[in-house]
């Protein structure tokens, strides 16, 4: 079970090894879905600005009558307010939609600023993006100065190696958390590599590749779960944990919450049987096809 199983962050705070992602959870959902997972064990919640249901979210905190103090919950700063001015104004807003007075993790969403603006994608006359010069270590600079009483640790999300390589140069606090997209169509191991020996926690959002993944149907990821008496998500999810990450299954079906948490310890041979699963190129999730910028330097 996944029930009580954590990892250590570099701050000496442990962060429980499954969570409910909340990522496209509308928010006349995410109330409920919250409200479930709190219910079946879950001690780790993760959501965004962006998200837009950081308020419903937080009314689930509070009316689950589970204390504040035993959920790690993670927000994160959206591409509008990365000028240094706006980064203490930005968490404000979430607190103030959590109804909390701090957060155990605020993560810099994406390595790219945008234009400060009322709209979260902000664009020109032409339909392009409209960005802004800020260097996401300035933007990190400032959230440095946030920790404390309010964010018991930060870090960011979305960052490959070259990035956290430039980051970590002039970071006073070297980043908690490098949150990315992981599952073993895009396992990421040097990154993963990287991010041990420079002692950043990852952890994997689409943990279960993507909606109707075609993970969840492989031949060997269901003789697996078989042996385990197990669903293939469980497996995944397993999988995900024993590599040493963090996994933060999204979902708003009370059913799947609650199965979810029920993770697999897999053998060593069914563990590496997964890995042979592994490729590096599927990546579900990239801004390039929407923003036209590229993020994982993937031309390069």
């Amino acid at each position: 079970m996944a029930s009580g199983r954590t990892f250590k962050l570099n701050t000496g705070a442990e962060i429980p090894c499954l969570g409910l992602g909340t990522w496209q959870s509308k928010p006349n959902e995410v109330y409920q879905a919250v409200l479930t997972a709190l219910k079946a064990g879950y001690r780790h919640i993760d959501t965004a600005f962006v998200y837009g249901n950081e308020k419903e979210v937080g009314q689930a905190l509070k009316d689950s009558g589970v204390p504040r103090k035993e959920i790690f919950l993670t927000t994160k700063l959206w591409n509008t307010s990365h000028r240094p001015d706006l980064v203490a104004k930005a968490l404000e807003t979430s607190l103030a939609n959590l109804q909390t007075d701090y957060l155990d993790l605020y993560l810099m969403h994406w390595p790219v600023a945008f234009a400060e603006s009322q709209d979260l994608a902000p664009k020109d006359a032409e339909g392009n993006i409209q960005f802004d010069s800020t260097p996401f270590t300035e933007t990190y600079a400032a959230m440095e100065k946030l920790v404390g009483d309010k964010v018991r640790a930060i870090g960011v999300s979305n960052f490959n190696v070259k990035k956290l390589e430039e980051l970590i140069k002039s970071a006073k606090i070297v980043p908690a958390v490098n949150q990315v997209e992981l599952h073993p169509y895009l396992a990421q191991k040097e990154l993963l590599e990287f991010c041990g020996k420079n002692g950043i926690h990852v952890t994997a959002y689409s943990p279960l590749g993507s909606t109707d993944s075609p993970l969840m149907k492989d031949d060997q990821v269901a003789a697996i779960a078989k042996k385990y008496d197990a669903s293939p998500a469980q497996v995944l999810l397993g999988w995900g944990i024993q590599r040493g990450t963090s996994v933060i299954p999204k979902s708003v079906t009370d059913s799947r919450i609650i199965s979810n948490f029920q993770d697999v310890q897999l053998s060593d041979e069914d563990f590496n049987k997964l890995n042979s699963l592994v490729t590096e190129s599927k990546r579900l999730i990239n801004p390039k096809s929407f923003w036209g910028v590229d993020v994982f330097d993937d031309d390069q």
